[in-house]
């Protein structure tokens, strides 16, 4: 199931709330009572990788293998000393 979020826009509580895609959107603030909340748009917090269907049969051309980059760039942190969790946190 996906997670949804939502914002009061009579208080400005948010929330986060697992829901069926069929499920109809939530109106209700919980913190206030009002029903003023409204569906946030947002981006997905995950990212697919590695080899598979996407990869060997979808992409063309000069698109780089997300898998094949990912290995490099561990590689050369070891080899240069620097930590793959150092730098920004983005």
């Amino acid at each position: 199931m996906p997670i949804y979020e939502y914002q009061c826009e009579a208080c400005g509580h948010y929330l986060e709330t697992l829901q069926k895609i069929s499920d109809p959107p939530l109106t209700d603030c919980h913190k206030c009572g009002k029903p003023a909340l409204k569906k946030l748009v947002s981006a997905a917090g995950f990212r697919l990788k590695g080899g598979g269907w996407y990869e060997t049969d979808f992409k063309t051309g000069n698109k780089k293998n997300v898998a094949q980059t990912d290995k490099k760039s561990k590689s050369e942190d070891k080899s240069t000393g620097n930590s793959a969790k150092s730098g920004s946190t983005g």
